[in-house]
């Protein structure tokens, strides 16, 4: 790890970061960081326990004069998004991430930071290890899995914790205070498809589109970012429509969570088109990049013959229904918020588009901050890919987080924010899916807040943490320790 990390200020954070981004911890393969965490609290001497779904609770005693203050959670997650580029090489499974300074900015070298939310889980463990930080009484919640399930949030049983109040630490500009989020739900469209002989007289092409800047599904989606899956299909579309294009493969996108920013796909159309097919071709590539050149400066899209050509390929009938629902399908925001201005309400991410040997998988991820309206969209997507004959499931449903502006403890935050920076904050909901709406659901008297340090391009190997922010956020932290407010 490298030491300049170590070094920065304020160090007590920046080390916990660096012990925890020292331990593989990818979405759904927790088990080294529950057990580093586990080790971390009894090291301590402080009541460590492990629920039935891997969160990790630990318990901290009020620090002397604390004692009449209500018990706060303090809460973030231990698994992070696991992205890297195409050209790294990196075993998310087995590697701890590789970070380095870059000006004001912590980032990892061809892989995401995990600051998302690895700097919130590094301020609790600083906090449960400090002897000279005046706090409440402290329930230190860490959650398993939030970036592709939401699993421990979900299985967070009622009864489990105690505190008042809870301090969720994964919101991502330092002057926002966010006091409510989107529920989400996964929408999966599957279905078999037969395979044909390829016609004589064939020639083969690997198309790829690369070099988008990708992002988070939830907080970049309104942003105009380029889908690689919508710019693959575009191609293909019109190469099938004009060429008769026929398809073998195609691979694109990854999480759902992360707006693609690769797809390939491999092809075939008749011998007699080749020059035709490129050159059409080119002048659409010239289109969408001049679309967009202002958001996507390094967009790349490579047609290249192949040495050998496809043995197999997709039915036309299926293909021609792929082709169609996927335009259809929506992509990107489907309704912005009545009630907040800017905040988008609901929208989708077409997230991964695979096929291949007989089979089609469409994962989108459909997020929104009112209920209906998510199951609106997502039946919506089911419609269009019913309508080619595919299966389609609804899983992994949350709710939002309905925002309380008469909350005790957003009074405070907003008065230390105030008087720290000589500015009001600005107190949103955010189209992210943030833990708080599922755990309220189990403790719905708990009052919530969410705050953290800057952090942009999460999700995405362009990810970065401020380090000016985290001193920033850092003191904002611990001034909220000693203002909590008093049982009652």
């Amino acid at each position: 790890m490298s030491q300049e990390i170590r070094n920065l200020e304020p160090k007590a954070l920046w080390n916990k970061f660096a012990d925890l981004n020292a331990v593989p911890r990818p979405s759904k393969k927790e088990e080294r960081v529950i057990a580093f965490m586990m080790e971390f609290g009894q090291k301590l001497g402080l009541p460590t326990v492990k629920d039935h779904v891997g969160n990790v609770i630990i318990r901290k005693p009020a620090t002397p004069g604390m004692e009449n203050r209500k018990t706060i959670v303090m809460q973030s997650h231990l698994d992070m998004v696991h992205q890297k580029n195409n050209d790294t090489n990196f075993d998310f499974d087995t590697q701890g991430i590789e970070m380095y300074v870059d000006g004001d900015w912590v980032r990892a070298k061809g892989t995401t930071l995990g600051a998302d939310n690895g700097l919130g889980v590094a301020t609790i463990m600083a906090i449960l290890e400090s002897t000279d930080i005046p706090h409440p009484a402290i329930e230190a919640l860490f959650t398993i899995d939030e970036e592709t399930g939401m699993t421990g949030a979900m299985g967070l049983q009622g009864g489990m914790l105690e505190g008042e109040i809870l301090l969720n630490l994964d919101t991502e500009e330092d002057d926002e205070i966010d006091i409510g989020c989107a529920g989400g739900v996964d929408v999966t469209a599957t279905r078999i498809y037969n395979e044909e002989e390829t016609p004589e007289g064939s020639v083969g092409y690997t198309i790829t589109v690369k070099g988008l800047k990708g992002g988070h599904s939830g907080m970049d989606i309104h942003k105009g970012l380029g889908n690689a899956n919508k710019i693959m299909n575009r191609l293909l579309f019109d190469g099938f429509e004009n060429f008769g294009l026929q398809i073998s493969e195609i691979s694109g996108g990854s999480l759902r969570n992360a707006i693609p920013r690769e797809s390939v796909a491999k092809v075939i159309i008749a011998a007699i088109y080749d020059e035709a097919f490129v050159f059409d071709m080119q002048e659409i590539i010239n289109e969408i990049k001049a679309e967009f050149k202002t958001m996507e400066p390094n967009l790349t899209i490579e047609i290249v013959k192949s040495e050998s050509t496809p043995a197999k390929v997709m039915d036309l009938g299926v293909q021609e229904g792929l082709l169609r629902a996927i335009y259809a399908a929506h992509n990107g925001v489907y309704r912005m918020s009545a009630d907040m201005a800017d905040l988008v309400e609901t929208s989708n991410n077409i997230a991964r588009v695979i096929v291949k040997d007989g089979e089609i998988s469409i994962q989108n991820l459909t997020r929104s901050s009112v209920e209906s309206s998510k199951f609106d969209l997502a039946n919506a997507l089911r419609s269009a890919y019913e309508l080619f004959g595919c299966e389609v499931e609804f899983t992994g449903s949350y709710p939002g987080w309905t925002p309380n502006v008469k909350s005790e403890i957003l009074d405070v935050l907003t008065s230390i924010y105030e008087k720290q920076n000589g500015s009001k904050p600005n107190v949103v909901a955010c189209h992210a899916g943030l833990e708080c709406g599922i755990l309220g659901t189990n403790y719905p008297n708990m009052d919530m807040i969410s705050f953290g340090p800057t952090i942009h391009g999460a999700h995405s190997p362009d990810e970065r943490a401020s380090i000016s922010s985290a001193q920033k956020y850092w003191k904002f932290v611990l001034e909220i320790l000693q203002n909590i407010p008093v049982k009652k």
